[in-house]
């Protein structure tokens, strides 16, 4: 039987950092109110013509080499972001274009911060279905170019990044084991972009009830990944990491609480790069594995809320 399997991942930060301290300059707010709330101790800001693409190129180029492979050996692109490089076409073509790869399909997903984990499931059916050997997956974002800077509700959350990955066909491993994508548009109002092409032809900033997405996000984080646990007939004692989506420190341990898994086995790095939309758990899986805390052979545990209200989960054998 054919899995996809991670065979390599990579990650990608602006040099810019901006901490706590340089916000209380913007904004009416404090170090203490934001760490205190959030967890969040700083986060990497993109320079300006600092691209999404430049950011998903530099995380894929470092994932590809740590899967011993060339550029020419993918298939096929899936990159997951809510801020593109243009309207049209996709980022993931400039990707393409970047990495010198040609003819293979490319496209962008956009399901906000569930992006990376609905980009995962694409990828899997493309492997399993015998459509590709080698698909890149990418989650990358430049939220600063959407935050409201006068907003101190949610200016103080987000931050720029990528993280890619290479899945690949393999035999009789088993790789990724399970995956569950929900979504529900009577949420749309918690969490959005007051701008579209369609809407009024702004881009648009970041709008969240914050109340309102942390009682959704611990419930729906927690039920998506029982079921995923269900569906590979695995339990929440075989979880060796839970990789949540990095929005804030309230709804990560809320969601380890929930589901009963101590605080040891939890990946946090968001008080590093705070809340990095679709490349939070892809820069969350790679800085881990960097890091030697993630190995090889480790069952793991990914899940992500994000506007829409989209959410969904993985678990994965590393």
């Amino acid at each position: 039987m054919v899995n996809s399997r991670i065979i390599g991942v990579g990650h990608f930060l602006p040099k810019k950092i901006m901490k706590n301290s340089d916000l209380t300059k913007i904004v009416d707010t404090s170090e203490e109110w934001i760490t205190s709330r959030t967890g969040i101790n700083q986060r990497h800001i993109a320079s300006k013509g600092e691209l999404t693409s430049a950011l998903a190129t530099s995380a894929a180029k470092e994932a590809i080499k740590n899967a011993n492979i060339k550029s020419s050996d993918i298939d096929f692109i899936i990159l997951a972001t809510t801020t593109p490089d243009e309207t049209f076409p996709a980022t993931a073509s400039i990707v393409q274009k970047n990495l010198d790869i040609g003819y293979i399909p490319s496209f962008d997903i956009q399901a906000v911060c569930s992006g990376f984990i609905y980009a995962i499931q694409m990828g899997d059916a493309l492997i399993k279905s015998n459509k590709a050997k080698n698909v890149l997956v990418i989650g990358a974002e430049t939220l600063s170019n959407i935050v409201d800077w006068s907003d101190r509700r949610t200016c103080v959350l987000f931050g720029d990044g990528a993280g890619a990955i290479i899945l690949n066909a393999e035999q009789n491993k088993e790789g990724v084991m399970a995956t569950n994508l929900f979504s529900d548009g009577t949420w749309h109002d918690s969490l959005y972009a007051d701008g579209g092409p369609s809407l009024n032809q702004k881009v648009g900033k970041i709008r969240m009830k914050g109340k309102d997405i942390f009682k959704q996000a611990v419930n729906k984080l927690s039920e998506s990944t029982l079921k995923s646990l269900e569906d590979c007939q695995k339990t929440i004692e075989d979880i060796d990491w839970l990789i949540p989506h990095q929005a804030n420190l309230r709804i990560i341990n809320g969601t380890a609480k929930k589901l009963g898994i101590t605080s040891n086995k939890v990946i946090s790095t968001v008080n590093l790069h705070a809340n990095t939309s679709a490349a939070s758990i892809p820069l969350a899986l790679s800085s881990s594995i960097e890091s030697g805390v993630i190995n090889e052979g480790n069952l793991l545990a990914l899940c992500a809320i994000g506007g829409g209200l989209t959410w969904g989960s993985c678990i994965l054998r590393l």
